[in-house]
């Protein structure tokens, strides 16, 4: 795992909410190009995902301008 590809698949990704079956946890659904792939985390994950998610967002440079 030490070797990464330096091209990445876009991502949508969603929150489907806290199921009313499970409401201890949350579905987050990503969809690439190669599919899409669900993934349940519980409260505090998802809030570690969120607070990671937003200080990289915060660092990230500004978008290239296109000529």
């Amino acid at each position: 795992m030490t070797q990464r590809s330096t091209s990445a698949d876009f991502v949508t990704a969603f929150a489907t909410g806290w199921p009313e079956a499970q409401p201890e946890v949350m579905i987050l659904s990503l969809t690439t190009q190669k599919g899409v792939q669900d993934f349940a985390l519980t409260k505090e994950q998802a809030l570690l995902v969120a607070k990671t998610i937003k200080r990289t967002a915060t660092a990230l440079a500004a978008p290239k301008a296109r000529a």
